[in-house]
């Protein structure tokens, strides 16, 4: 993938690539075609995208991935308004190991905190997401087809 946008000097370069490889490693291709997306319209919030939050805090030693996006499906569940990064995200943790029952029961939680409203949007946007897994995994890869043979 190309930079969104020409590098200012040699430590953004460093960050960008640090945060795309982070960014694939969580949401592959989810992560970049959201970056894409960005390119014709806004094209150094795309960088930032990539450089601060994954280049810059994803990339920290501190938490491991599988803590730093159920924080994340926390967060964006109690937020309230923000199914799409939500989905991402919820796929993104799914990626690096958290499991479909830890997903949601972090969920649930925020039920306490975020509200009831807010911990049945996460419930909705997780039964999106894990129908989508599911109907990917179901279906064969790249299997010939046999030829069908007219009566």
């Amino acid at each position: 993938m190309m930079n969104p946008q020409a590098s200012r000097n040699g430590n953004d370069n460093l960050r960008y690539e640090r945060g795309l490889a982070k960014l694939q490693q969580i949401d592959g291709e989810g992560g970049t075609k959201v970056v894409e997306s960005l390119a014709g319209i806004a094209p150094d919030f795309a960088r930032l995208l990539v450089e601060f939050p994954f280049g810059d805090i994803y990339s920290r030693p501190g938490l491991d991935l599988r803590s730093r996006e159920i924080a994340v499906v926390a967060a964006l569940t109690a937020m309230g308004n923000a199914a799409p990064q939500l989905k991402v995200h919820i796929q993104g943790a799914l990626n690096v190991g958290v499991t479909r029952t830890e997903v949601v029961e972090t969920i649930m939680q925020m039920a306490v905190y975020a509200g009831f409203p807010a911990a049945l949007n996460g419930l909705t946007a997780a039964r999106e997401v894990f129908a989508a897994d599911d109907e990917k995994s179901a279906r064969p890869l790249a299997e010939p087809r046999a030829p069908v043979e007219a009566p």
